[in-house]
């Protein structure tokens, strides 16, 4: 085979990998839905086998479509090396993001992987902290951009990008849920989710005491994972060995965690705006499931 790869199909073929959908990658690549398509079809004759195939109303990768991320990878990592050593990039630069952990470990891997592909010369520096102090230092100016959870940060208003169910969740192989008194593990007291299952509790008379608080997701999920209490998390932070209960186990539905994107108002530069405009890509589904309602 004598044809030459090209760059940008390649980049476009990763975004596509990293993302998960055709229609995320056009917004990271910022080209039309129809002109990736049109650039994958011309991947695929170049490597003259098929790298997709029809799964439904989406496309999976092929066997040879996931072979060829690693040589895509490594042509595109070579490029961008080259391109830097002989040229200035467009945009250069550093941006702090701040999130809580409970997003950090599921959502981050997944903004910044593509990004940092697209966009190699900008360095995103990253703070876990929980969702009122990242609202804080937005407002002060310490970050310049975040994701927080809707209801915990009301100084700075956001963009609502993410939509997710919130679950009550205990330990797969321990039955702690059906004790006369729930012990739940929740954030602190300014932490929504903890105000809204308490109430919800209450409603139903269902007797709970708040064994364990913390506003580190991780040492929440801990707490489950060692059959220590019920926890509320998002669907994105639910783990293998973990149990969702639901209204037939005795505990009543939750309302959805509406994920914001905050921006501090002096972050108004080109690395600030394509930063938001692929982390609306890469991690946002509300439009789609306003589109999808419609």
């Amino acid at each position: 085979m004598a044809h030459a790869l090209d760059i940008d199909q390649l980049r476009t073929f990763l975004a596509i990998a990293e993302l998960g959908s055709f229609t995320k990658a056009a917004d990271a690549v910022n080209k039309t839905q129809s002109a990736v398509s049109m650039q994958m079809k011309r991947l695929e004759d170049r490597v003259e086998r098929p790298i997709f195939v029809k799964d439904g109303r989406q496309s999976r990768l092929t066997e040879d479509g996931h072979r060829l991320i690693e040589f895509a990878q490594r042509m595109i990592r070579l490029n961008d090396e080259t391109m830097t050593a002989f040229a200035e990039p467009s945009i250069v630069g550093r941006v702090r993001l701040g999130l809580p952990d409970d997003y950090a470990e599921r959502l981050l891997p997944q903004v910044l992987a593509a990004f940092a592909r697209l966009n190699p010369a900008i360095e995103i520096a990253v703070q876990c902290q929980g969702s009122t102090v990242t609202g804080d230092m937005i407002e002060r100016g310490d970050l310049d951009l975040a994701i927080v959870t809707s209801g915990d940060c009301v100084k700075v208003q956001g963009e609502v990008i993410r939509r997710e169910p919130l679950h009550w969740v205990a330990p797969a192989n321990m039955c702690i849920h059906t004790e006369d008194v729930v012990r739940l593990a929740l954030g602190p007291t300014s932490c929504a989710w903890r105000a809204q299952a308490v109430s919800l509790l209450d409603r139903i008379n269902r007797r709970h005491v708040i064994s364990y608080t913390s506003s580190s997701a991780a040492a929440l999920i801990g707490a489950v994972q060692a059959g220590l209490a019920v926890a509320v998390l998002p669907e994105s932070a639910v783990r293998s060995g973990m149990r969702i209960l639901s209204e037939s186990d005795g505990f009543p539905m939750l309302p959805p965690c509406d994920i914001t994107m905050i921006r501090a108002a002096a972050a108004t530069d080109p690395v600030h705006d394509a930063l938001c405009c692929h982390i609306r890509a890469a991690i946002g589904n509300v439009a789609a499931e306003l589109m999808a309602a419609e």
